[in-house]
């Protein structure tokens, strides 16, 4: 099967770029209303409403959450690509629908979605609140959670430009993990199940993104909802959608998201999470954050009348501004860059630093600023 076919024909074109609120999928949610079970299942500490939607009625049943944290969309868009696959009258949705039924939370932390914020209202990270279940959205999770008593679940989330898979200039752009159910990290057949599953997307990933899917720290940690629902017994997997080249509105990230869904949905349908994948599991390299956004390499500055060549890196910081959100490179780190990558590259080959305010780069300073005859650097980017 041809998954970056059924992505390109149900795309749901009304979702683009990083910003995704309530309000802008209860548009869609609405129009799911006719054919799948669409409700307002709790409310944030804004008050704001936390839906669910749930479709199908097989036997297996899928619990998926997106957007526990606020800023973190890309997981949010694939739903509502798949929710048109099952929304679709293919072969395909009528037998996902005769196999599963799944549970959806769209956007947990409405709060969060609103101000892009990683936390909630409460300034709380719902993924660390697991044991506490101290917030309204954490204790709508796992209300639902025991009520739908789920077999499997999707733990939905974004991960940073930082991460490489493994000490490579490879971006993660995607990441999945077994969480661990005990400090021992041990793997019993609960654990074996999500580690199944996950070597079966990674082995159609690397199809479309060759080198470009890592590993998460299992690191064992109760306060994290993956780590929870192990420990009681549902497998679970964590996906973590991150940087692919030049796509910092993350839609060809978004389009791998949506293969593998399919790709794990596929695996669980026919049995393949019976066939012990261990071994191509831990092969999968581990996340290493060692990429900035930008390295500018041999670059010469003046410092008490002395020539200095440097190499600095700069990142993006991500700001809400009138609904959208705007990318501002900032100047992170001055040397010490020699493990490093970049997502660009920039080699001014000795040519002198300028810019209006210094005679040097400075940490937190905004990347604006000419080198030499090389042209001049606006927002992070060699200026054309």
């Amino acid at each position: 099967m041809d998954f970056t076919i059924l992505f390109d024909k149900y795309k749901e074109e009304r979702l683009f770029g990083r910003y995704v609120t309530n309000e802008h999928i209860e548009p869609l949610l609405q129009n799911l209303k006719a054919d799948f079970d669409v409700s307002v299942a709790g409310k944030s500490v804004k008050e704001k409403s936390i839906y669910t939607v749930k479709a199908g009625t097989g036997k297996i049943k899928v619990y998926m959450w997106s957007q526990m944290h606020g800023n973190e969309s890309t997981t949010t868009k694939a739903l509502f690509d798949f929710f048109n696959v099952l929304n679709s009258d293919s072969d395909l949705a009528a037998d996902l629908k005769k196999t599963f039924t799944f549970l959806c939370i769209p956007i947990l932390n409405p709060d969060g979605a609103e101000a892009y914020t990683r936390v909630n209202a409460n300034e709380v990270d719902l993924n660390r609140d697991s044991k506490d279940l101290s917030q309204p959205e954490s204790q709508l999770l796992r209300q639902l959670f025991e009520d739908f008593q789920p077999d499997f679940c999707f733990n939905l989330h974004d991960q940073r430009t930082i991460f490489a898979a493994g000490n490579s200039n490879n971006p993660a752009t995607v990441s999945f993990l077994s969480p661990s159910y005990n400090e021992q990290r041990e793997v019993n057949e609960v654990r074996q199940k999500a580690i199944n599953i996950i070597a079966e997307m990674d082995a159609e990933l690397q199809k479309y993104i060759p080198n470009q899917v890592g590993r998460f720290d299992d690191s064992f940690n109760i306060n994290c909802i993956g780590d929870m629902f192990q420990s009681l017994g549902v497998p679970t997997i964590l996906f973590e959608a991150g940087h692919f080249q030049d796509d910092y509105q993350r839609e060809t990230t978004r389009k791998m998201i949506f293969i593998s869904y399919l790709s794990a949905l596929r695996a669980i349908s026919e049995n393949r999470i019976l066939d012990n994948k261990t071994i191509e599991y831990f092969k999968i390299p581990q996340n290493k954050s060692i990429f900035y956004d930008f390295i500018y390499k041999n670059v010469k500055v003046v410092l008490d009348n002395f020539e200095k060549s440097i190499t600095f890196a700069a990142h993006y910081n991500e700001i809400l501004l009138d609904k959208t959100i705007v990318f501002k490179a900032t100047i992170r780190q001055i040397g010490g860059l020699e493990d490093n990558f970049g997502h660009y590259t920039y080699d001014f080959q000795n040519q002198l630093f300028e810019n209006q305010e210094n005679v040097s780069p400075e940490i937190d300073s905004e990347a604006n600023f000419t080198v030499g005859n090389h042209g001049e650097i606006v927002n992070g980017l060699l200026k054309k």
